[in-house]
């Protein structure tokens, strides 16, 4: 897998998201690497903790809005695009393994959500989060509209998709979306020493208290995907979605 690195150290799973050039950003390439890879680790007995980090300045800038059109040419490609996204989401919620996710830079759209899925999260000083969805005529996917009103309070997470504005790591850090922020090049360090600790538990005890906690959520996580997914393939098909990509794509480039 050239756009996902993967190794394996001391019962940590590494997974690097690899497209620096673009910021990480999500063409079907990354995403399909990044779901086998969370598959194989979810799988491994060898693997007690997940630690998911981005190669260069950015973790994840979402979707890759110059592949955008080619992503959704038609209703089939375009639910088969989705699809695999929260395929990614699926493995991160319901799998046993804990995930350590770090982040500099940029997380935004579908890179912001996949921070959200993870079950801690080390931040640099500098990143920024948002979600652009709305803005450019869809919502946000990945079971985020289930999750981010039980993390931050139901009007606080209506105003962060809605309104798409930019958070520092300080503000998410207040609002309880992150367990630490650090220097941004510490990020990696610290963020694979939260990890270490958490291999160094009991990994049955570890595995049943994610599990029991998200379902324990009380969440319908399943139904969430299912409505988003077809909300965000209507938005995905309106033909005004597009115009509003192109003129967002520039903007969106390092």
């Amino acid at each position: 897998m050239e756009t996902v690195l993967t190794d394996l150290s001391d019962g940590i799973c590494t997974i690097t998201l690899n497209r620096p050039q673009r910021l990480n950003a999500m063409n079907e390439a990354l995403v399909a690497d990044f779901d086998r890879a969370l598959e194989a680790a979810t799988q491994d007995p060898a693997v007690a903790v997940i630690f998911l980090c981005g190669a260069g300045k950015a973790f994840c800038a979402g979707d890759d809005l110059k592949e955008f059109e080619e992503q959704t040419r038609d209703a089939e490609t375009t639910r088969r695009h989705l699809g695999r996204i929260q395929d990614t989401a699926r493995r991160m919620f319901y799998g046993e393994k804990p995930i350590v996710g770090a982040a500099r830079g940029w997380a935004a759209g579908g890179g912001f959500e996949w921070l959200i899925n993870c079950d801690f999260v080390v931040m640099g000083e500098g990143t920024r989060c948002f979600f652009p969805e709305v803005s450019l005529g869809f919502i946000v996917t990945g079971g985020v509209t289930a999750l981010l009103p039980r993390l931050v309070g139901l009007q606080k997470a209506r105003e962060m998709i809605l309104f798409g504005e930019k958070y520092s790591a300080a503000d998410l850090l207040t609002l309880g979306l992150v367990h630490a922020v650090v220097p941004d090049a510490s990020v990696d360090v610290q963020g694979r020493r939260l990890a270490q600790r958490i291999a160094t538990l009991p990994s049955g005890a570890v595995r049943s208290l994610k599990r029991v906690m998200n379902r324990a959520l009380g969440l319908d996580f399943e139904s969430t995907l299912e409505l988003e997914r077809d909300a965000v393939l209507q938005g995905f098909l309106d033909p005004t979605t597009v115009g509003r990509v192109r003129q967002a794509a520039p903007r969106r480039s390092p």
